[in-house]
């Protein structure tokens, strides 16, 4: 067959291939719609109630800094147990650990985690549960030993059940669940923009840098977690 009937030269042919999909088509050009591509996203409803609870959180975040009431960023991680189910292959020049893709599930656990921004100090605690009365115990720890000196602890948090203040009645006497709800103040996140709790980041950087892997044993985890956190803390980094 003639070259010209074919559209051109066999060298012209063979550069054009890679402008081609299988089907023949052309690459779409950057910035044209695909169709085929989907991406999770954020989309809130943006209420007067959303923005009012936006513009609190983002107006704690731009006072000036002072400790005797610190803003604290609280959250929750789940976090699942595994472990290997066969042993791994060592290491060699030029080749990394190699883990079977299988793997053994050791049960679930829970991360609190404080971060206060303005001073770039995270505390994380790693329980069993993320009940009404672990919060309790978290909001109990915050005032006696994390912030003793506090007059109030600003708490940014979502809206989860468990985050109220009756929590701590369900938990403790109420002289002692008055005791420290005295001292706290409670700022919500606007539904479905719990994004603006920076503690949400510090789960981000924690994820890749520490438990992004296999960890088999609450106890471990600890380890692992306050491993990262102390040398964090040390360098007071913070998010931006």
């Amino acid at each position: 067959m003639d070259d010209a009937v074919i559209g051109g030269s066999v060298g012209d042919a063979r550069h054009c291939r890679g402008d081609l999909r299988r089907s023949g088509a052309a690459h779409p050009k950057k910035g044209e719609i695909k169709p085929w591509l989907h991406k999770q996203w954020c989309i809130p409803t943006v209420s007067a109630e959303y923005v009012c609870r936006m513009e609190d959180v983002l107006h704690l975040d731009a006072e000036v800094y002072d400790p005797t009431y610190p803003t604290v960023c609280f959250d929750e991680l789940p976090y699942q147990l595994t472990s290997d189910a066969r042993p791994s292959l060592p290491r060699e020049p030029g080749v990394p650990v190699r883990d079977d893709y299988e793997y053994v599930r050791r049960g679930t656990c829970n991360l609190f985690g404080c971060f206060e921004p303005h001073a770039g100090r995270r505390q994380i605690v790693v329980t069993e549960r993320r009940t009404k009365e672990d919060f309790a115990a978290m909001m109990q720890m915050l005032v006696d030993e994390w912030y003793p000196e506090a007059m109030v602890i600003r708490v940014v948090l979502d809206n989860l059940n468990t985050h109220t203040g009756a929590a701590l009645y369900e938990a403790f006497a109420p002289a002692e669940a008055r005791r420290i709800l005295e001292r706290l103040a409670f700022h919500y996140t606007p539904k479905h923009g719990s994004w603006l709790n920076q503690m949400e980041i510090e789960w981000s950087v924690l994820t890749r840098q520490c438990v992004d892997r296999r960890i088999g044993e609450m106890e471990t985890l600890r380890r692992e977690v306050a491993a990262w956190e102390a040398p964090r803390n040390a360098a007071k980094a913070t998010v931006d």
